[in-house]
Parts: structure tokens; C-alpha cells; sequence
């Protein structure tokens, strides 16, 4: 069986939960398992994490409901038949699985549709479903259509759950601490071990494989490149070359599904040149500017507006961009060099509950999300509480072609110098990144510290280049 917490935990989870909602039937679909390139050869399962917070349970097949008028809770799914123990071994029947997560109530996956069917014109509350198998089940057992379904989910259900997931326990801090210091070790195995002739993919697997050896995975597909400029590159082709940097975005999932995610940006060799160090100390002044700031009760729109404008003021003393810096800010001339948000939401997804719509998770009815470019990007923008997980990771990115598009079309030019600009055309990326808990006095690190100073990533390369 999986780990799990107590049985009180998952008790107390859905009785806040039933208390938020009031009444009605609550839909849980747990996630199955997905075909790679035949059927029997699945890809690694993930159970949906929402049906893990409510009922631990790490297993394909579930489906649960919650009858909040009746006080009834039921967990769907079958036995494994004795041909099915042939591959998979033996397992624990669901009826005391089930018991330990505080469930007394199951029946087999057979039933779902008669029970569903059963309930007549109440209503039942789903999620948004984000797997096809999951959506044809909906339309299925709820008799619509599937292009019907998305536009049935019930919005009292999500922004639920997202107020209950959103404020981490004692007990889910320490799983995220412990995902995130795995997280350390990884990115200590890389800074520790890159050099220059190495290609990415055999860091990918050195990272990878730490994950793995402290019993869950990595947390996303792990970001190790020498083009930083490219926000999300999960090519690993490139051959490192003394001169240029290595940017590697990753971290662990703990053995309970509880996310890690770091950011460094380290020399190929055993420094940085100089208009790398400027670079790197713009975008560290930007990230300690935004953790300084971070508070209950700060809007974090207005932390990552920080961020901005610190980043805007050390690429003005570079004489890349010029004028007046908060109108710069505020006309988004900065978004050239920044043009994703400052951090998200972290827990049991690595960007929490983004399966749930950033409308509930990031913003609210008063605070709703930008359309300007660079600021659309930003996944969280409403007041910050005590008990919330994020991630802290400016960066600054000068991307040919984006660059190319703007110089041509003149834009912000009262903003940005163009003729500076272009000796940085091709410098690449830089990015850093941490998490933080937000307590009562401000903000607390979360896991092990992981070098970010420029002398010591540069002291810790120098000893790589010693061995």
C-alpha cells in the first residue's frame, strides 16, 4: 500500500469540505492508468491529485462520492482478479484500504452508473476533467454529450477545494520540505558534476535518477539546458561549452506526490564572465527584493511588479533600457526580458491545482488576470495567506527573435535601447529560483539552502574543475 497520513487527516479534509459546500453529491474521478504505445505498456501512474488530498489513495480504478444531505461516503473500484495478481502481485482488498483513509463504504466500479442515476435531479458537483478517459466517463454516467461536460463543472466545488488545498498543513510542509531538499541534492549533483563536453541528456539522467533513489520521481519534466533563453527546453542534444552557462529547472515529487522546484543558473566552466555576473546579480536582487516582500496580505501581483521594476532598474544601469522605469513597468517594456510570471502556487502539483482554472487558484472575483504581455503569464496574483507554498524565480531572457520582432516594429522604444540591446542579443538566459512558505512574520525557505550567491555557485564550480 502507498504511504498515507492518518485516517483522521483524510476524516477531517472532507468534513471541511462537506462543511464548505453545504449539500449535494461531490464526483471524484481518481485517474487511470494510460497506454504508452500498447496497451499493456503503461506510462508511470499519476493519481489525480485532488482524490489524493481527499483519499490518499494511490491506485488506478477509483472513483469516489460524497453525499453530503445523506452523510454517505462511497468508494468505487474493483479487486484485482486472480489473473490480474499473476502481474501485479497480491493486493489489499479495497474494503480495507478504504477503512484506512476513514472510508466504510465501497462498491464495485460497475455500480457507479446506477447510483449516479439513482440520485434523480440533485446536484452533483465535479471538477474539471483534464483526461479524455475521465471526460467520456462523465458524459457517460451523467448521459451528456462530452463537448457538454466542461461547461457543466461546478464552480462552488473548485473554489472549495482550491481554499482547503491552498492552506498546507504541518504535516504537508514536511513532505514538501522533504521533496524540495531532495530537490537540493539534485541541483548539488549537477552544479557539482557539469562540465564542459558533458551533453545535457547525461545530466538529465544524473538528476533523474537522484529522484528515483529517494523513492518518488521528478516533480516535472526536468528543464537542464545551455539555451536558457527558451523558457521551457526539454531538448537535451546540446554539448556543454566552456564560456557559456547552464540554466537547470527541476525538482523532486516525494513519495507521497508532494512537489519540489528549484531554479540555478551555473558556468559551464568554473565562472561567470563579467556580463554574466551583471546579468545574474539583476535578476538575485530581483528574486531578494520579491522574497523581502513576501507577507500575508500582499497582493503577490504586486510582488512580481517589485521584481519587475528591480529588474528594469539594473538592465537601465546597463543602458539597455532607459526612461522613466515605472511607466516602463507599467506599459510592460520590461516583458522583453521577463515574459513569464514570478512564481505559482506549490504542493501536490508542482504548479498547484492548475487542473482547477488559475481564475480560482491564482485570482478572484475583484482580481482578475492581465492581458498584457509578460503579466497574462503570471499564474498568482491575489493576496498571499499564511500557510501558502510558492515559488520565487525571476529571470531575465534575451530572445533573438522576440527581440527582432520588436525592434522592427519600434515597440517601447522610449523604454529600450536597441542599439545597446543588440550586444546582448545572443547572451542566453538566467534564472533563479526557491520556495518559500508564507508565515505570520513573512516568509520562510523551504529545505536545505542551495548555493545562489555568485561567489559561491563560482567556489562550488571552482572544486568541480579541481577533481
Amino acid at each position: 500500500m502507498n504511504k498515507i497520513f492518518s485516517t483522521a487527516t483524510y476524516q477531517e479534509r472532507r468534513a471541511q469540505l462537506k462543511k464548505k459546500m453545504g449539500s449535494g453529491v461531490l464526483l471524484f474521478l481518481g485517474n487511470e492508468e494510460s497506454s504508452s504505445n500498447f496497451k499493456d505498456n503503461w506510462y508511470p501512474f499519476r493519481q489525480d491529485s485532488t482524490f489524493l488530498y481527499f483519499f490518499g489513495l494511490d491506485m488506478p480504478g477509483l472513483t469516489a462520492v460524497i453525499d453530503i444531505d445523506q452523510d454517505v461516503e462511497i468508494l468505487f473500484g474493483d479487486n484485482l482478479t486472480t489473473e490480474e495478481t499473476i502481474w501485479q502481485g497480491p493486493h489489499p482488498p479495497l474494503s480495507d484500504l478504504a477503512i484506512k483513509v476513514g472510508v466504510e463504504k465501497t462498491k464495485p466500479k460497475s455500480e457507479i452508473t446506477k447510483f449516479l442515476a439513482s440520485l434523480s435531479d440533485r446536484p452533483i458537483h465535479y471538477l474539471p476533467p483534464y483526461r479524455p478517459e475521465n471526460l467520456q466517463k462523465l458524459a457517460s454516467w451523467l448521459n451528456k454529450s462530452p463537448q457538454e461536460i466542461p461547461s457543466l463543472v461546478s464552480v462552488d466545488f473548485i473554489k472549495s477545494v482550491v481554499s482547503l488545498r491552498s492552506i498546507k498543513s504541518d504535516e504537508e510542509i514536511l513532505e514538501i520540505t522533504k521533496a524540495v531538499n531532495i530537490s537540493v541534492s539534485m541541483h548539488k549533483k549537477l552544479m557539482q558534476q557539469a562540465k564542459p563536453g558533458m551533453k545535457e541528456y547525461e545530466l538529465l539522467g544524473l538528476v533523474t535518477g537522484e529522484a528515483l533513489s529517494h523513492g518518488g520521481n521528478v516533480s516535472f519534466p526536468p528543464i537542464i539546458t545551455i539555451e536558457g533563453q527558451i523558457l521551457h527546453n526539454h531538448n537535451y542534444s546540446n554539448t556543454l561549452k566552456e564560456g557559456k552557462m547552464l540554466l537547470g529547472d527541476f525538482g523532486a515529487e516525494s513519495d507521497m506526490h508532494y512537489a519540489g522546484d528549484i531554479t540555478r543558473t551555473i558556468p559551464v566552466g568554473s565562472r561567470f564572465s563579467d556580463s554574466q555576473k551583471e546579468i545574474y546579480q539583476i535578476v538575485l536582487n530581483a528574486y531578494q527584493a520579491a522574497v523581502a516582500a513576501l507577507r500575508p496580505g500582499i497582493r503577490f501581483k504586486e510582488v512580481h511588479l517589485l521584481a519587475c521594476r528591480k529588474l528594469a532598474e539594473g538592465l537601465n544601469d546597463l543602458g539597455i533600457m532607459k526612461g522613466n522605469l515605472d511607466e516602463a513597468v507599467d506599459q510592460g517594456a520590461h516583458a522583453l526580458f521577463f515574459q513569464c510570471g514570478l512564481g505559482h502556487m506549490m504542493g501536490l502539483d508542482v504548479h498547484d491545482m492548475e487542473d482547477l482554472g488559475e481564475e480560482y487558484v491564482g485570482y478572484t472575483e475583484e482580481l482578475k488576470k492581465s492581458s498584457q504581455f509578460g503579466l497574462k503569464s503570471l499564474r498568482l496574483g491575489k493576496e498571499l495567506e499564511k500557510g501558502f507554498v510558492i515559488t520565487i524565480e525571476p529571470g531575465i531572457y534575451f530572445i533573438p527573435k522576440l527581440i527582432e520582432q520588436w525592434q522592427a516594429e519600434n515597440r517601447h522604444s522610449d523604454f529600450i535601447d536597441y542599439k545597446k540591446l543588440a550586444q546582448y542579443r545572443y547572451f542566453g538566459g538566467i534564472r533563479v529560483e526557491d520556495a518559500y512558505l508564507i508565515i505570520e512574520t513573512g516568509s520562510k525557505l523551504l529545505g536545505e539552502p542551495l548555493e545562489i550567491e555568485i561567489k559561491d555557485v563560482e567556489q562550488l564550480r571552482e572544486k568541480q574543475s579541481n577533481l
